[in-house]
């Protein structure tokens, strides 16, 4: 694989151990986190892992676990490569009280709001209701986001925190996660709690479709720009995605990091967000881009061994990632300007892939999209001194 040699392994050995263990009770708790759940074979590797990092790995260490644990796969489906792109988390003022600087509310999770499917699934479900309101008779659809800030929830005390405005309150949405810079210089970290249910739609791709924007000029940060440039159409334009995000504040111990599915901390340029139809929550993914130059400033590109440890209503089929980049303004600027070609490399475990070397049967991701690209086998890694 392409930069395999390079990578730091160490690094995305932390990262795949972050997973383990909420991996693991998940299963174990019987959760779906997925359309296929992580196998025994891949939960065994967790546990060695865990063993591992324990025992004060290094780089060589590291890669030597990859090596001899898993086979790698090259994911092919409709195209010789597939698209990557990039979130973050963002950091906005805001207040804990509504004032003429900030009046745009994120809102709380309303409690007659439920599930139709796992959020781990969410991203995979395509056109369909993922989230809905409970009443009397079952369940009906929730408020569309233009129904919600015209009024829907109004009188509810949902108000989490409010932002500067509603572009800011959109793009926090979008990317699940943000911190908020209080008047009094503290922060606070909130995560997504739940949606409408509502599929999402790209505004960035109906203003294009509109003819309002050029397609080769589009980024976040454009996007950011010609809605605020455009205050008459604003409202207009972020009600085409009738998907609303709600919120809740992080404390503790959890909030030293934003979360993924499962509550996982998400680790800047390790963590990918994967369409779950296709990929197991928890799995090592080695992600390969000849152009994504900007993200690492360094020739040659991106290469590097990520973990599945997020969904996303836009990430969908089993080319397609999204790359977690970090928190603040430059790791959005990464992030805003990132939507290029990759190719996919999933790394099963090799008591479940590659038995006697046949071709592997993933449950998640389809057999004809797997193509081998073996790794050297090394030799066991001591786990740890006994």
């Amino acid at each position: 694989m392409p930069g395999w040699d390079a990578d730091d392994h160490l690094a995305a050995l932390r990262a795949f151990v972050t997973s383990c263990g909420r991996v693991a009770a998940a299963v174990k708790a019987g959760a779906r986190i997925g359309k296929t759940n992580p196998t025994p074979e891949l939960l065994a590797v967790c546990e060695a892992a865990e063993r591992l990092s324990a025992a004060e790995p290094t780089r060589k260490t590291a890669r030597a676990f990859f090596e001899e644990a898993f086979r790698p796969h090259r994911v092919l489906h409709r195209s010789e490569t597939g698209l990557l792109t990039g979130y973050y988390e963002p950091l906005v003022e805001g207040s804990r009280v509504k004032d003429a600087t900030f009046s745009a509310p994120l809102l709380r999770r309303p409690g007659d709001l439920v599930n139709l499917v796992s959020e781990a699934e969410r991203g995979a479900v395509g056109e369909r209701l993922t989230h809905a309101r409970k009443d009397g008779a079952g369940w009906t659809p929730y408020p569309t986001r233009r129904e919600i800030e015209e009024g829907a929830l109004s009188g509810n005390d949902l108000e989490l925190i409010y932002l500067r405005d509603p572009v800011d309150v959109f793009f926090m949405q979008v990317q699940g996660s943000g911190l908020v810079a209080l008047p009094d210089g503290g922060k606070v970290r909130v995560t997504y709690d739940g949606k409408n249910g509502h599929p999402y739609t790209s505004i960035g791709r109906y203003l294009i479709d509109q003819g309002l924007f050029p397609a080769d000029r589009m980024s976040l940060q454009a996007l950011k720009r010609w809605l605020r440039a455009n205050p008459e159409r604003m409202r207009d334009v972020l009600w085409q995605n009738q998907s609303y995000v709600f919120f809740r504040e992080l404390s503790g111990d959890e909030a030293t990091a934003p979360r993924g599915v499962l509550e996982i901390p998400l680790t800047p340029g390790r963590s990918l967000a994967v369409d779950t139809a296709f990929h197991v929550i928890g799995t090592p993914i080695y992600v390969s881009s000849q152009r994504l130059v900007h993200a690492t400033r360094k020739p040659g590109g991106f290469h590097r061994l990520m973990i599945a440890q997020d969904v996303g209503s836009a990430i969908r089929g089993p080319e397609r990632g999204d790359i977690y980049f970090g928190s603040g303004h430059h790791a959005g600027s990464i992030a805003g300007v990132t939507k290029h070609p990759g190719n996919f490399y999933v790394l099963l475990p090799r008591q479940q892939a590659g038995q006697r070397d046949k071709p592997p049967r993933n449950r998640a991701v389809p057999r004809d999209t797997l193509i081998d690209a073996a790794l050297p086998t090394r030799k066991p890694v001591r786990q740890a001194r006994q």
